[in-house]
């Protein structure tokens, strides 16, 4: 039985170890070539603090897209990385031949890093374009109290896939009042991405007959 919980969670915790190095790489590589106190640790702070933040990202304590969130990461990284190297280069006046070695490699290895996050963006886009993906189940709007959920799951149709859940009130609110409960009485549609992911995420709810369905979809 254990081995099987933990044949489970090896892929998610690959992915956590893989998400966190992806994210302090940049502050790592910072150290290499950074030579004095002030721009050493006001551009290695900075950096710490963005994989703070992305790594926030990837864990879900911060709602926001992660392929465009990666994306606008490596990217910022990239710059502040070389706008730091230049004001080293530039508070010594001649720096030795190692140092513009290592900075040269810095720059190099984070421009590979940029541009693999970016064809992985891509490809990513490539693949949501198909529509065949539902939402994950935390797109569907919290419940309040006295509302809960009866069941939850996928419904696919020639629009895409959905992810659904039926949901009741303890408290006998009809079906209407549950959907004004909920304030889902039109669908509400939002953006989903800034850059990579351009779709829109629709939440909704209707009545079923027998307790109210919400959803919510990707709308193109």
């Amino acid at each position: 039985m254990w081995n099987r919980v933990l044949e489970a969670a090896r892929p998610s915790y690959m992915l956590t170890v893989l998400g966190i190095l992806f994210a302090v790489a940049p502050a790592v590589v910072w150290t290499t070539i950074a030579r004095t106190r002030s721009v050493g640790f006001a551009i290695g702070g900075t950096l710490l603090a963005g994989a703070g933040l992305l790594i926030s990202v990837q864990q879900d304590w911060i709602h926001a897209p992660r392929p465009d969130a990666h994306l606008v990461f490596t990217a910022l990284a990239l710059l502040l990385i070389a706008c730091g190297a230049g004001l080293e280069g530039r508070q010594e006046n001649s720096p030795p031949p190692e140092w513009a070695s290592r900075r040269n490699g810095v720059i190099g290895f984070l421009g590979m890093q940029f541009a693999l996050t970016l064809v992985a963006g891509l490809l990513y886009a490539l693949i949501i374009s198909e529509g065949s993906d539902a939402p994950p189940f935390k797109a569907l709007p919290s419940l309040p109290p006295g509302i809960t959920l009866v069941n939850e799951g996928i419904g696919c149709g020639s629009g895409g896939c959905s992810r659904v859940a039926k949901v009741t009130s303890m408290d006998g609110l009809s079906r209407p009042e549950i959907i004004r409960e909920l304030d889902l009485q039109q669908e509400n549609c939002r953006s989903s991405g800034w850059l990579l992911d351009w779709r829109d995420l629709c939440v909704g709810a209707r009545d079923n007959g027998e307790n109210v369905t919400i959803y919510a979809r990707w709308g193109y």
